[in-house]
């Protein structure tokens, strides 16, 4: 089941890269593109984040928090396509980070199958939300969400997750549970709030071992962000060259990580993304409340 599983995971990744791909040729040949997205390839900023942030990712921060609060910070990116960028830049790295940790980490393979599914099937209703709200709604959401990061940051750093048990399998009304909170954080992270810390936390109340959180949590990402990420793709609500250098700085960041450093005290660079996440919380907020509610006319491609 597992080895289907990765073949799976292979198989949507590549999918999502074709989908992606034609419909950028489609989007220009048309003229149909956002001006946001602009011609040429990823600038050397853009590639530079996304090493950095796979990098860290790989090793157990997260991507989304802080790469929110630097496009944000450099206004590199449009508050309300920043759901699809992230979700967009980040799909391929996040998937081979889950190939590396689904082989070197064990799990009770319906256990795993299950929480991923359902992670999936809330990332592509909370897509097709997220894809159709104004900006002001995209700006309060995220900055809700970005709020809600912080917090998780901040119980990781004192240590206030529960334990967790030796289990790396769950059963009946757990299972259930389970499978219902890996549905709920799916559709979250379409809005930018992360799936790394609701599933860690989740996979502790449970009763599993911890270490089980990471196959779970970066296999259910690899699948749900190529879902959520088409959506994002086919109407156009994402900036593609940030997105571009996420990805092609990304998979570097993710194999040095996984097979190089491994480890890395870490501590420091929570408290600074903590700091830098607020912030950014603060400020998407703030213009949020200053902005009128406005609903762009039509972000979809014709035809659609």
């Amino acid at each position: 089941m597992v080895a289907l599983l990765l073949i799976l995971l292979s198989a949507f990744s590549l999918a999502f890269v074709v989908v992606w791909v034609a419909a950028v040729r489609d989007q220009r040949t048309r003229g149909t593109a956002r001006p946001e997205t602009g011609p040429g390839g990823p600038t050397v900023e853009h590639l530079v984040i996304g090493f950095v942030n796979n990098f860290f990712d790989t090793l157990g921060i997260g991507s989304f928090a802080p790469t929110t609060s630097i496009f944000r910070l450099r206004r590199q990116v449009p508050d309300d396509l920043m759901p699809g960028t992230l979700n967009v830049g980040h799909a391929v790295p996040v998937a081979v980070q889950a190939l590396i940790y689904i082989v070197i980490i064990a799990v009770e393979p319906r256990t795993l199958v299950l929480l991923i599914a359902a992670a999936v099937g809330g990332a592509w209703l909370g897509a097709g939300v997220v894809a159709g709200l104004s900006r002001q709604r995209i700006q309060l959401g995220m900055g809700l969400a970005l709020l809600a990061a912080a917090s998780l940051m901040v119980m990781t750093q004192f240590g206030w997750f529960p334990a967790g048990g030796d289990t790396l399998g769950l059963t009946g009304a757990r299972l259930g549970i389970g499978v219902a909170g890996s549905a709920v954080a799916g559709a979250l992270m379409t809005l930018g709030v992360g799936f790394y810390a609701p599933c860690m936390i989740l996979i502790s109340l449970l009763g599993m071992n911890p270490t089980a959180a990471f196959p779970i949590m970066m296999g259910a990402c690899a699948f749900l962000m190529p879902v959520a990420s088409m959506r994002f793709v086919r109407k156009g609500r994402y900036s593609l060259r940030p997105a571009l250098g996420l990805t092609l700085g990304g998979v570097p960041g993710v194999l040095l990580a996984a097979f190089i450093v491994r480890s890395l005290e870490l501590t420091t660079v929570r408290w600074l993304v903590v700091a830098v996440v607020l912030y950014t919380a603060v400020s998407m907020l703030g213009a949020a409340t200053r902005s009128p509610e406005r609903r762009p006319a039509d972000l979809s491609l014709p035809g659609q």
